[in-house]
């Protein structure tokens, strides 16, 4: 059986590959950040706010839901965005746990 090679990698670092493929589109950033920026829930069509066509946008969209970055709730003909404040914070944590690993030394970590 042919053997993937991110499989030949710890589960740990895979995860935070992924995650980090996800969040590697500038597309997908504005979305993140209009959400945040919005404080609540957008029922709706997101493109308007984004340089790009309605189908790639859904794209992006369904990237952030598979990571679990927001969540979309069908409501009606139309579908409920909101950031998942919980998938966010444990994105978050990751994030300054990685970078704080591979910190150059001191005065570099997260929060600093």
């Amino acid at each position: 059986m042919v053997q993937s090679k991110t499989e030949l990698f710890d589960k740990g670092l895979a995860d935070k590959a992924e995650l980090f493929k996800t969040l590697g589109h500038p597309a997908r950033l504005q979305i993140l950040q209009f959400l945040s920026q919005t404080r609540n829930c957008i029922t709706g069509d997101i493109s308007d706010e984004l340089p790009l066509g309605r189908t790639t946008v859904n794209q992006h969209l369904k990237e952030l839901k598979n990571a679990g970055l927001i969540q979309g709730h069908i409501e009606g003909v139309k579908t409920k965005y909101c950031l998942d404040p919980v998938r966010i914070r444990e994105m978050k944590e990751l994030l300054c746990h990685f970078m704080e690993e591979i910190q150059p030394g001191d005065g570099y970590g997260c929060g600093e």
